[in-house]
C-alpha cells in the first residue's frame, strides 16, 4: 500500500463514524503524543536488547508506530498540512543543517558540527 492509499484508508475510516467534529488540533495532538509514548514504553527498561528480532514485540511496535501515523494523519488533515509535501520540504532542510560531509557517520546535533 502506498502512503496516499494509506492516508486515503484513514481518513475515509474516520470519516464513515464522523469522527472529524472531535478532532480539533489540540486533542489530535495529546492523542499523537499519547500514542507515541505508548510505543515509547515498549522500549522502557530495555538497556541493550530491544528484543526487536521477537516477532510479537515487533508486532506490537508496528502497532503503536501505525497510531502515531495515523493521528499525524489525521493532525495534517484538520490543519490542512499536506503531509508529504511538509516531510519532504523538512528533509529538505535538515539537507542544509546536516550535509554530508559533515554529518555522516556523526550523531552530533547540527549546532555541534
Amino acid at each position: 500500500m502506498t502512503f496516499e492509499e494509506a492516508t486515503a484508508k484513514a481518513i475515509a475510516f474516520r470519516d464513515e463514524r464522523n469522527w472529524v467534529q472531535f478532532h480539533n488540533p489540540k486533542d489530535l495532538a495529546i492523542s499523537l503524543n499519547l500514542e507515541a509514548a505508548e510505543l515509547l514504553e515498549l522500549f522502557q527498561w530495555s538497556g541493550a536488547d530491544l528484543s526487536v528480532s521477537d516477532p510479537k514485540k515487533r508486532e506490537h511496535m508496528a502497532e503503536e508506530l501505525a497510531d502515531v501515523a495515523i493521528y499525524c494523519i489525521y493532525l495534517a488533515d484538520v490543519l490542512g498540512v499536506n503531509l508529504a509535501d511538509a516531510i519532504s520540504g523538512k528533509i529538505n532542510a535538515n539537507k542544509q543543517k546536516y550535509p554530508v560531509e559533515k554529518s555522516r557517520d556523526c550523531a552530533k546535533k547540527y549546532t555541534e558540527l
